[in-house]
């Protein structure tokens, strides 16, 4: 088993990790910014660093810093949890070029699935179904790109390879909208990520957000963990998630669930990962790996009983998984509320001092966070501050116990989302279970 592990990140993910080592007898080392040298995870580590100002540039992005961190403590590896870092290839090479245990897949993986023009190509190898497209990206040819439009059939979405989390993509509705919306995506591409690679997609109208969690080690095991839905979301950014996805056609499960573990085998995938499905009709369409453990993992967990951060460090030190596929029961159902420091209708971030903080609790209640009575919230980060877990036999007990626990939550001193949870968790829509991605946005709209 690895001896210490540098955790490159910050808030309720960095504290997650620490536990995960703690419990395996692993050693931590936690860098920070300036501002975060009172995140609960820095007290409680054996170690900490700081690598640099406020800005996540500066310091959470800054990968010489990390590096020199790992190399002064004397770390064996570094875990870079979800987002800034996690998911870049280069961060991985640097990393492992330096001696470490890169907690992920390798650069080769992550560089191959973080484009989602190489990504598409390597699942449909895999036999994983994929949006019907223009299976690459778009010439610079306007009548062959008229023929995608056309074989396809509209509407169609134009995506920028290197895009993510909602951004690089526009909607065509009719054929001569098509050349103008394919030159400004190439152009904001470019702007945005320094590549104007894009290619063309069916547009679902009404699908769902489904997605499979995999672990797979460095001996040829993979495994799936189940589904999740994570279908509530607000401008392309998820706000609540569950598992099991209610609703779902269980052949067409079964098939995308073994597609997802044999894609992993295929792709030669190590450590934690997630499938990405848009669900519509009764079928699966790829549309992106995460390369990552993701913020609703937890939900998993609550289902299956398996620590996927634990997992993950097992997998770095280069040992077999826990479990074999034949081990894995889904148990119950769970939910997953996202706790921001935003106001509840305007969504503006709302950072500040949490005066009077009280979590949760009860049977089948998880609270994961990183904030305290008395603790600032920073203005320099992304607003998530907690993650609310509930988990019971069956849907309609879970989601009676998260509007207890969300009744139970806390906060003061800072805006919070919690009020625009508890209209959610009692919406008859939601309530009866399967919304669509675009059922939020409706929602809120209406009550404007």
């Amino acid at each position: 088993m690895l001896k210490k592990v540098l955790i490159a990140n910050r808030g309720e993910i960095a504290l997650r990790i620490l536990r995960a080592c703690k419990e395996l007898g692993i050693q931590t080392v936690a860098v920070h910014s300036v501002v975060d040298r009172e995140l609960k995870h820095v007290k409680l580590a054996d170690e900490a660093v700081c690598i640099g100002p406020n800005p996540s540039t500066a310091s959470y992005l800054n990968i010489p810093a990390i590096v020199a961190a790992a190399e002064v403590t004397r770390a064996d590896a570094i875990h870079p949890g979800y987002g800034f870092l996690a998911e870049r290839a280069d961060f991985c090479e640097q990393v492992e070029k330096s001696g470490f245990a890169f907690i992920g897949p390798t650069a080769n993986v992550i560089r191959l699935m973080g484009d989602k023009v190489s990504a598409i190509e390597a699942m449909k190898k895999a036999g994983v179904p994929t949006v019907p497209g223009s299976d690459g990206p778009l010439p610079h040819n306007a009548e062959r790109c008229l023929e995608f439009g056309r074989k396809i059939g509209y509407p169609v979405i134009i995506k920028a390879a290197a895009g993510g989390g909602g951004r690089g993509m526009r909607v065509v509705h009719e054929e001569k909208q098509l050349l103008g919306a394919i030159d400004v995506t190439r152009s904001e591409a470019a702007a945005a990520f320094g590549d104007g690679t894009v290619y063309m997609e069916k547009f679902l109208q009404n699908p769902r957000h489904v997605e499979v969690q995999v672990l797979a080690d460095t001996h040829g095991n993979a495994i799936h963990l189940g589904d999740r839905d994570c279908s509530l979301q607000r401008r392309h950014q998820k706000v609540m998630e569950e598992a099991p996805a209610p609703g779902i056609d269980e052949e067409a499960r079964k098939k995308v669930l073994k597609a997802c573990v044999d894609a992993c085998n295929e792709i030669s995938y190590r450590g934690a990962g997630t499938f990405e499905f848009l669900y519509e009709d009764g079928h699966y369409y790829f549309i992106e790996m995460n390369t990552r453990v993701q913020v609703e993992h937890p939900v998993t967990e609550m289902v299956t009983g398996v620590d996927i951060i634990k997992e993950q460090l097992r997998i770095a030190a280069g040992l077999p998984l826990s479990y074999r596929q034949e081990d894995i029961h889904i148990t119950g159902h769970a939910f997953e509320c996202r706790i921001n420091a935003e106001d509840p209708r305007n969504f503006m971030p709302s950072p500040g001092r949490v005066n009077q903080f009280h979590s949760p609790g009860g049977l089948g209640v998880r609270w994961d966070s990183h904030i305290y009575s008395g603790y600032t919230i920073p203005p320099y980060y992304d607003s998530m501050i907690g993650k609310l877990i509930t988990h019971a036999d069956d849907r309609d007990q879970a989601l009676a116990r998260m509007r207890s626990a969300l009744d139970e939550l806390v906060i003061t001193g800072i805006k919070t989302n919690t009020p625009l949870h508890q209209e959610l968790v009692v919406d008859p829509g939601f309530v009866k279970g399967g919304v669509n991605i675009h059922y939020l946005e409706h929602l809120l709209a209406e009550s404007q």
